[in-house]
């Protein structure tokens, strides 16, 4: 073998040694850095995390009775029996449900906050017991659009609520939706009439409302609507009045709601559509009017409207309308009647005819027990009445005796010298 290629055991050992020390350093280092880094990532997140515990929460991030989401913008505090409106509203909030309490009373800026809510847009305060709502009481809410009162008992709802504590001076209302669904006092159902002049007082107030788009007055026991209790509203698209008690719409003009788009007034006192109201309904180029189970009299008063009826398309589910008296005209459907079905025959209801029965049987008894008085008592009648008649007998003859003397001159004269 050439000696040049030759190598000793010493020389390969070295080398060997070396390889293996190089590789245990490399190895050593290789695993204290992973350690190193590991140890120093875990010591930062500790400490940060107990950075974040030691800060003091921050005030309105969550009312402690309720559930909040600031993905959604949404806070709910539903039936937690609330006495009051939670102070600590996160100022996020865009969805802000409060039913199911026991507010009582919204007292005025009930809902001032700092910072303000300056993004909530939705309010539902349904069934919360709300029985007063004073003047202001949603000032500080620039975004409001939707407000919600349903089934809470109304006694006191200040004029100027839905506007600043000035109604003169402060701008309008951003509400575009008012809900007042089944709002009526309890045992205030048979005498409400201040109640509808109340609601109508809050609609009424300045240019507060001009802006609202939908309005919602159902189940509520009104017997009519305040004479122009709509005319503060030019906006309103959607009104909803349905299961009232609403008898007539004779003070009511719907003249000025050119934008109004759907009219409900089904399961009402409705009787005959007068031909004011006939002729409004039709001037307004967007509406639909539903007027789906009404006691609808077709009698001679009805003849316009049926005719309307006939060639109006506003009314949708007009086929379904049907008359309701008089008894003969049962369930007739309204397009299916002519002008001589349709007369004004003196039928009273079942109910008047039952009360002047009973008016005839009590006439009648006073007079037999008139008649039984005077048989009971005829003697003493009898009696009495000769009494009166020998009376006016000596009457008479006193002056036919009169009489008498007067036409003879001699008598005259010798009663004139009788004196003497």
């Amino acid at each position: 073998m050439p000696g040049g290629c030759f190598r000793g055991p010493a020389a390969g050992d070295g080398r060997l040694r070396l390889a293996r020390l190089a590789l245990v350093f490399l190895g050593w280092v290789s695993s204290s850095s992973p350690t190193f880094s590991a140890s120093s990532s875990t010591s930062s997140a500790s400490s940060s995390v107990s950075a974040v515990s030691a800060q003091p929460m921050l005030p309105g991030q969550c009312p402690l009775p309720c559930e909040c989401s600031e993905a959604a913008r949404t806070v709910k505090c539903v039936n937690r029996n609330l006495t009051e409106v939670p102070v600590d509203l996160p100022p996020y909030v865009r969805n802000l449900f409060l039913t199911g309490n026991n507010l009582s009373v919204l007292p005025t800026g009930a809902f001032a906050r700092q910072p303000p809510l300056a993004e909530l847009a939705a309010l539902n305060l349904s069934g919360s017991g709300i029985m007063k709502v004073d003047a202001g009481a949603f000032e500080h809410l620039p975004s409001l659009r939707q407000l919600d009162l349903s089934h809470n008992p109304l006694e006191v709802l200040s004029p100027i609520a839905f506007s600043g504590t000035n109604a003169s001076t402060s701008d309008p209302s951003p509400l575009m939706e008012l809900i007042l669904n089944h709002i009526v006092p309890l045992g205030d159902e048979k005498n409400n009439r201040s109640f509808e002049g109340m609601v109508a007082a809050a609609l009424q107030a300045g240019q507060a409302l001009r802006g609202l788009h939908r309005l919602e007055l159902a189940s509520n026991h009104f017997l009519y609507l305040p004479r122009d209790v709509l005319t503060r509203l030019p906006g309103l698209r959607h009104l909803d009045l349905r299961n009232n008690s609403l008898v007539s719409l004779i003070y009511v003009s719907f003249r000025n709601l050119t934008h109004l788009e759907s009219l409900h007034l089904e399961d009402n006192a409705l009787k005959v559509l007068h031909n004011r109201t006939l002729a409004e309904l039709q001037s307004l180029p967007h509406v639909r009017v539903f007027l789906d189970n009404n006691p609808w009299v077709c009698d001679c008063h009805m003849t316009d409207m049926v005719t309307w009826l006939k060639e109006t398309e506003v009314v949708l589910g007009k086929a379904r309308l049907t008359c309701a008296f008089p008894e003969k005209m049962r369930d007739r459907v309204l397009l299916q009647l002519n002008s001589s079905d349709l007369n004004c025959d003196p039928i009273l209801p079942q109910s008047l005819q039952t009360s002047y029965v009973f008016l005839g049987i009590v006439l009648a008894l006073i007079g037999a027990i008139f008649l039984l008085v005077l048989y009971l008592n005829r003697k003493g009648i009898k009696k009495w009445m000769h009494n009166i008649r020998d009376a006016c007998r000596d009457h008479m003859e006193g002056y036919h005796y009169r009489y008498e003397i007067n036409a003879d001159p001699r008598l005259t004269n010798l009663s004139s010298n009788s004196d003497v």
